[in-house]
């Protein structure tokens, strides 16, 4: 009786773990088949108005879509970058017209809200909707409802249909950009460090800044090398200068940092070889290296396959000053010369040094600000006598006495050129 009931009980066992994995199955099958593109219009014209706004809120007020880019390295689909209320967004739907047959598809997206959200509501969202076959649409439409007017709603342009040869190696994104900023002095020593390290192209999402920071960046632009990317986004929601949640009624931490940064590697993803992930007073300045190029080389021979490097970052307290390079005509420009702060804080007992990165775009789907969230490959911990981040900033240890900083004038291996760039910047701006 006993063994009778031990096959008894196995072959239950068996027959529910083969009932379960079969309704799985069955539900993952139903799942993907309700994500699949269907026809819900024929004979019709894509009527809808493009929009070429950065950010575009939805009628529901809790959608804000920032750009779609055709993605391939999965599957055939259009990845929308977004931010969405946590939530209360359930439920969202691509809607593609295909040329010439003039068919209009729709596809349930997937809605993927990313993990570092740091408590606020709104968070940024990969909106994921699989394309139609045998069409390459180059707009798309979102929409809460399969059935909505499609003339009557925005339609967006997918960027990255068409396949590209890189033209830079290096793009520097600074997100964002807000608070009337105003320093001009360490903003171009930043921006002349990045070119003699190799950058060609350097993007900043711009909430706001000075009239005389709009001089300098019109300069870079004309020059070639600023992208900018306006970025409204306290137009739309209730933004935090914090980056977590402060119970304050705010919506989002950081005036949309995340969403920008995961933005940014997505436009440059088919252009830029390397994306570096960075703010204006940060400088990976390499140690062995006297550039990006040949330190990057060398890091990727060391680490085949890896596509995330990650630099530490170290603080160089703009409080403590040398007399080295106080360079008289530079005085009534306003901000901070990193030329002088060549002391940085020791590293602090059980608390790690938070850490940036230089990126292979194509190998990363989600990005936050100190590490990646999702990638093909593996991400590097560059050690600090390779390359560390010079942070000239206000301490985060300001009762240390000077004996304790550490002397570190590695940047001054740059001064003769950093010096002369600058000087015609200024000269040329006329400030």
């Amino acid at each position: 009786m006993l063994c009778g009931g031990k096959k008894s009980y196995f072959a239950a066992a068996v027959c529910i773990i083969t009932l379960t994995s079969m309704v799985t199955l069955s539900y993952l099958r139903l799942q993907r088949l309700s994500h699949l593109p269907k026809i819900i219009q024929e004979g019709s014209r894509c009527r809808g108005k493009i929009t070429n706004s950065t950010i575009t809120a939805l009628k529901d007020n809790r959608t804000f879509i920032i750009s779609p880019y055709f993605d391939d390295r999965e599957s055939k689909v259009t990845r929308v970058i977004g931010i969405v209320h946590h939530d209360d967004v359930k439920q969202l739907y691509c809607s593609f017209c295909c040329q010439p047959d003039r068919k209009i598809y729709v596809s349930k997206a997937k809605i993927d809200v990313h993990s570092d959200r740091f408590g606020f509501p709104y968070g940024a969202a990969d909106i994921i909707c699989v394309e139609p076959e045998n069409c390459d649409p180059t707009h798309v439409s979102i929409h809460q409802s399969p059935r909505g007017n499609i003339d009557q709603l925005p339609r967006f342009e997918i960027k990255n249909r068409k396949a590209e040869t890189f033209s830079v190696d290096f793009t520097v994104c600074i997100s964002a950009m807000f608070g009337n900023y105003n320093n001009i002095l360490q903003f171009i020593q930043s921006m002349e460090m990045y070119k003699i390290l190799g950058v060609q192209k350097v993007v900043i999402y711009k909430n706001n800044c000075s009239h005389l920071m709009e001089k300098v960046l019109r300069f870079y632009m004309e020059e070639g090398t600023v992208e900018i990317i306006p970025w409204p986004i306290n137009s739309h929601l209730k933004v935090s200068s914090k980056w977590h949640f402060m119970q304050d009624g705010t919506h989002i931490g950081y005036y949309g940092q995340i969403t920008a940064l995961n933005d940014c590697i997505y436009r440059n993803m088919q252009r830029s070889r390397f994306v570096v992930l960075s703010d204006a007073d940060e400088i990976i300045l390499p140690l062995k290296h006297p550039d990006w190029k040949t330190m990057m080389s060398s890091l990727q021979e060391q680490n085949p396959g890896a596509g995330v490097f990650l630099f530490e970052n170290h603080i160089f307290p703009e409080t403590v000053s040398t007399r080295t390079f106080n360079i008289s005509s530079w005085n009534t420009v306003p901000g901070v010369n990193i030329l002088q702060h060549v002391h940085r804080e020791p590293d602090r007992k059980d608390v790690i040094n938070p850490k940036k990165m230089i990126i292979d775009p194509r190998k990363v789907i989600q990005t936050s600000v100190h590490s990646v969230l999702r990638a093909y490959g593996n991400s590097v911990n560059v050690p600090i006598d390779v390359a560390l981040i010079y942070h000239c900033r206000v301490p985060l240890q300001g009762n240390l006495p000077r004996e304790s900083l550490i002397r570190d004038t590695t940047l001054w291996r740059y001064n003769s050129s950093l010096i002369m760039n600058v000087n015609k910047v200024l000269y040329q701006t006329l400030l």
